[in-house]
């Protein structure tokens, strides 16, 4: 997948046969988006065009309220997730100022179609574009004749019963609701991030870890996750802990002011893997953490939650 920055590297020759787009955040890529995204490739490949998806660096509410929700996957996911799904082109905009101001007619010709030489969009059921959100499909489709451009909409997708979004992902994923989010993900959830130095805490107990800078992506509830994990190219069983290390916090009930940390210890594995992409999936949760007397009952504790996650795993539990 070719992925270009801004709308001035934004060119018609970079679509092969025409774009055939589809626009949004689409923060977590679940089923609904994935559903919406197939679209666009299968059309795509009818009409011997380019796959595009348009998205932005960062979320548009932080450019109009100030504000943003937690990601549940950061641009660097979300690519990678587009390229799985057989997108070809990855248009990244910068949600700006003048770019939140784009009246949803200007978006169309001046975006899709001056720039990218879109011949078809898909719009989510429910979506809206342009500037106070004004433009939807019934406004896509009124322009699609002056601009060529053809029109489809996606139906909604539900998981028991409820419409996929991105919000009910989010609360799913905050309440430790490990089935549920991976039921409207429509994949175990997971979290991208790269592996940076830590105290080396792990190693000392006999379980080195990764250390995982999320770039910002949500974080599910504090305890400790059987999982999988990507490393040299093979997939390995892995013990996840996200906290803030209370058995050693040297004051008291002060760690409870620091920043969850989310460590992962992969089994049967030795290697480096500082300054390397590490994507580890949750399967299980397995308990919460807690404070240890000593650190030789920390690690006690260890291999008991390494015993335990090699079972679960081996029986697919999760």
């Amino acid at each position: 997948m070719q992925t270009v920055f801004g709308l001035e590297g934004a060119s018609a020759s970079l679509a092969r046969g025409g774009a055939y787009a589809a626009i949004g955040v689409f923060d977590g890529v679940h089923v609904g988006h994935q559903s919406l995204l197939r679209m666009v490739v299968e059309w795509a490949a009818q009409r011997g065009g380019t796959p595009v998806v348009v998205t932005f660096q960062r979320h548009p509410q932080l450019a109009l309220e100030g504000t943003r929700p937690p990601c549940i996957t950061s641009l660097r996911h979300r690519l990678r997730l587009f390229e799985g799904l057989g997108v070809g082109l990855a248009l990244v905009l910068n949600f700006d100022e003048r770019l939140a101001a784009m009246s949803a007619e200007d978006f169309l010709r001046q975006v899709l179609c001056e720039r990218l030489g879109a011949r078809g969009l898909a719009l989510g059921h429910d979506q809206r574009f342009g500037r106070g959100g004004l433009g939807d499909a019934a406004l896509a489709r009124r322009m699609g004749g002056e601009l060529g451009l053809e029109v489809r909409v996606a139906p909604a997708v539900r998981v028991a019963g409820e419409v996929v979004s991105s919000t009910a992902v989010r609360s799913a994923i905050k309440a430790g609701w490990l089935e549920r989010a991976a039921a409207m993900l429509g994949r175990p959830v997971s979290a991208l991030g790269t592996v940076v130095r830590g105290q080396g805490k792990g190693r000392t107990l006999g379980c080195p870890t990764a250390n995982l800078d999320l770039h910002h992506e949500l974080q599910l509830p504090e305890g400790v996750y059987a999982g999988k994990a990507q490393a040299s190219g093979r997939e390995h069983d892995a013990v996840v802990n996200i906290g803030r290390r209370p058995t050693f916090a040297p004051h008291g009930l002060a760690y409870l002011d620091a920043e969850p940390l989310v460590e992962a210890h992969l089994l049967d594995f030795s290697g480096d893997l500082y300054g390397q992409e590490l994507e580890v999936r949750f399967l299980k949760r397995l308990r919460e953490e807690r404070v240890f007397p000593s650190a030789e009952a920390l690690k006690e504790q260890m291999a008991r939650d390494v015993a335990q996650a090699r079972r679960a795993l081996a029986l697919g539990n999760g």
